[in-house]
């Protein structure tokens, strides 16, 4: 008897069962972030149940990573071997260095839905939220804070604040332009005169926040004026509040991205017009503690309604990227003083 036939026939079977079996496997869409983005009390769970819901044959794979800055780091290495099928975290103080590695794809989301206080026509980089970089305080710890930089360096020495590094972090970074942006030419002094009420300087804003401010280490941190949000919404208090500074804060904005590398474009480019709608963005108000991308109206928590709203500025991305290196060295050469 001749097995020959009977060992084709039986591959022929093995083969196409495989396929069956890949066929019936949910498409898995990955998604590169940071940490706090998918941690149990962010947005990135309810977004997962949420598309996965409205996609109903995928898994949508979130990869944490430290932060923006890690994000760019890591898609610079990976290059076109990238895993990831898109970018959460990419703020527009990194656009114009991720655009330079040609890697992005167009988005091609409607972009009449955006609700920001700046202009915004990108077609690479899309839009989830949007803040302003502050000092939160205690305010049990520091009822009076400091109304200005002006006021914050001018304080005793005994005032401390927690900041980010500018190499590592989105907030260092934003807090790096600030200062850039309100001193210009003097921003070395300044920085000198701001590491006199350092405390320390963190590489993320989690540790800053969470392991260091929550706990008392110092009474006022580099983060965000959306921050008191969640205190008041969610733990029901006014303890922690944003100093508004009379100089203006800096503006970020947060932008999703797509990888032309992905497996999956027709899905990826499915869950970047998800990112626009209020499936997505409800989740960003209190897990994110940021102004969403887009008018939620009467979803968006009331107690929006009693922060801060303070002038805001930035530079261009053309600008950050031309500058950045040159900046960090000023910010280090006066930190060495």
């Amino acid at each position: 008897m001749n097995a020959k036939p009977i060992r084709t026939a039986l591959g022929l079977v093995a083969g196409l069962a495989a396929a069956s079996a890949m066929a019936d496997e949910p498409r898995t869409l990955t998604v590169y972030t940071y940490d706090s983005f998918v941690a149990e009390w962010g947005p990135g769970p309810g977004i997962k149940k949420a598309f996965e819901a409205r996609c109903g044959d995928c898994r949508l794979e979130f990869v944490a990573l430290s932060g923006g800055v890690d994000l760019l780091q890591r898609l610079r290495l990976e290059g076109e071997d990238s895993a990831a099928d898109l970018l959460l975290g990419l703020d527009m103080n990194l656009m114009a260095d991720a655009r330079d590695l040609d890697l992005l794809a167009p988005h091609q989301a409607d972009l009449s839905r955006l609700a920001l206080p700046i202009d915004w026509d990108d077609p690479v980089f899309l839009p989830y939220d949007w803040g302003r970089f502050a000092f939160v305080y205690d305010s049990e710890a520091l009822p009076n804070p400091p109304k200005s930089f002006a006021e914050l360096l001018a304080a005793p020495d005994d005032l401390k604040v927690i900041i980010q590094d500018p190499r590592t972090s989105i907030t260092g970074l934003g807090l790096l332009l600030w200062m850039k942006r309100v001193y210009g030419d003097e921003a070395p002094a300044a920085w000198e005169k701001l590491n006199d009420h350092v405390l320390t300087v963190t590489g993320g804003w989690s540790q800053a926040y969470f392991s260091l401010f929550m706990n008392g280490e110092a009474p006022m941190v580099l983060s965000y004026s959306t921050s008191p949000a969640y205190h008041m919404a969610v733990e029901n208090t006014e303890r922690y509040q944003a100093a508004e500074f009379a100089e203006g804060h800096y503006l970020q904005v947060e932008t999703a991205a797509m990888l032309k590398s992905s497996e999956h474009p027709a899905l990826a480019r499915d869950f970047l017009d998800f990112v626009l709608s209020p499936d997505f963005q409800r989740h960003i108000p209190l897990g994110n503690v940021m102004y969403p991308a887009i008018d939620l109206g009467e979803e968006r928590p009331a107690v929006f309604d009693r922060l801060i709203e303070p002038e805001s500025f930035t530079f261009s991305p053309e600008e950050v990227q031309a500058h950045r290196r040159e900046w960090i060295r000023e910010w280090l050469n006066a930190s060495a003083r």
